[in-house]
């Protein structure tokens, strides 16, 4: 029922994505459609994807860095719980967040971050065999 609504809501959310309780999408209206997840994506737990961070009507706007961009969530990410992605990141395809983590930057394909801000902390390797 939640991807249903997110996606009523004009999110593009990719087939068998997995959205868990409380995610958070911060965005302008006329900025609409800036959050795109990914196929077999995986968002923990009380998530926020950030397409648009400013002080509003707040008499100092003029004279900080207002952020907006994308944010994308690559083909089979996952990120953990309570993770916050800033505005113009892309989580690349296979990329795991770790949970708490702030994601300011781009995450490399099949990369862990973790942190704040997040940083590389390892790579998923595909070749192991799990038992």
């Amino acid at each position: 029922m939640r991807l249903f609504l997110y996606r009523r809501c004009g999110y593009h959310i990719g087939t068998q994505a997995y959205i868990a309780e409380g995610l958070t999408i911060a965005e302008k209206l006329e900025d609409r459609g800036n959050v795109i997840i990914g196929n077999r994506a995986a968002i923990g737990p009380n998530v926020i994807l950030l397409s648009s961070s400013d002080p509003n009507n707040s008499w100092i706007y003029p004279y900080v860095n207002v952020q907006r961009g994308k944010v994308t969530i690559g083909d089979d990410a996952w990120i953990g719980a309570g993770a916050i992605i800033m505005p113009d990141v892309y989580v690349g395809a296979g990329a795991v967040v770790g949970a708490g983590s702030v994601v300011t930057k781009d995450v490399a394909a099949y990369t862990i971050v973790a942190g704040v801000p997040a940083r590389k902390i390892g790579d998923v390797n595909m070749n192991e065999n799990i038992a």
